[in-house]
């Protein structure tokens, strides 16, 4: 007699669950998820995924590319009312900033949309196996496509799921190596924030605000620290003399930080404005966008 599906044995630890016919996707996830000991399931569409998680859990799901961006947030929705720890992956072709933002909404773990590339899928992927016990770490103040504030765990991994969230909303209109610019120079300053103004302790946050004009990208982050001084900072690369660029490694090392250093510097080289607080624990970025000069 064939078992139904709700007498079907749960998936051991560590099962993804892949939607949809898709051989580039698969082959990726294969490459990743095999040699960590992971094992991939496959379901047909949304309505058969939905059916297989009530009976089994899965550490991952990933959607497919068929289906559009608010088609998968509602599929998150049901997901989370009978998986509410589970990480999800969402793929699409069909996408918008508010499809992304919802998703965020309902911490999602990660957003791929139009022609992502499989490397960026692989690195969505190896952060979501990194991360043993799922916690989201991402909290949505409030949002619309243009001004968006949020709450931010100041723990790495958090940043760099932000980053990619944030590269959906933007959708710049930039050539590609400026778009990449920004996007490091926003995961330095970020970075920055959770280091030294929250030490990177999992119970402190980064507020950070987005403000996307007909004119310029804005960033604001404040992190929990007590702030400091430009002109203090020596282990910091812009504060090195002219005819020694790397002096602030010694510094660094004499103080058993981590090598960098040179977050501040990139960023100013990136941006068209980087504006420090008076106390120091908040920072302005901000990109003009084409045709904004005026």
């Amino acid at each position: 007699m064939t078992a139904t599906l709700a007498s079907m044995p749960s998936p051991c630890y560590r099962v993804a669950l892949l939607i949809g016919a898709d051989p580039e996707v698969e082959s990726a996830l294969a490459n990743v998820l095999s040699p960590e000991g992971w094992r991939l399931r496959k379901a047909a569409d949304n309505d058969e995924a939905f059916a297989i998680a009530k009976a089994c859990v899965f550490d991952l799901i990933i959607t497919g590319r068929h289906t559009s961006g608010r088609e998968d947030v509602a599929f998150l929705r049901r997901i989370r009312s009978v998986r509410p720890h589970t990480r999800m992956i969402i793929l699409t072709d069909d996408s918008t900033p508010g499809d992304v933002i919802a998703s965020m909404r309902e911490h999602a773990f990660g957003y791929l949309s139009k022609a992502f590339s499989i490397e960026a899928l692989s690195e969505t992927v190896h952060m979501a196996l990194d991360s043993p016990c799922w916690d989201d770490g991402i909290e949505v103040v409030s949002a619309t496509p243009q001004w968006i504030r949020l709450h931010v765990r100041c723990e790495r991994q958090a940043a760099d799921r932000l980053l990619q969230f944030m590269r959906e909303i933007a959708d710049l209109d930039l050539p590609e190596d400026e778009r990449r610019d920004i996007g490091i120079a926003f995961r330095e300053i970020l970075l920055n924030a959770m280091e030294h103004g929250g030490n990177f302790d999992p119970a402190q946050y980064v507020e950070i605000s987005y403000v996307r004009t007909s004119r310029l990208v804005g960033c604001r982050i404040k992190d929990p620290g007590q702030g400091f001084s430009l002109e203090e900072i020596h282990h910091a690369a812009f504060a090195n003399p002219p005819d020694d660029p790397t002096a602030h490694l010694a510094i660094r090392d004499a103080k058993g930080m981590r090598p960098g250093g040179f977050g501040v510097m990139l960023a100013k080289h990136m941006l068209d404005d980087l504006i420090y607080s008076e106390k120091g624990n908040e920072v302005l970025l901000v990109k003009y966008l084409p045709g904004a000069a005026g």
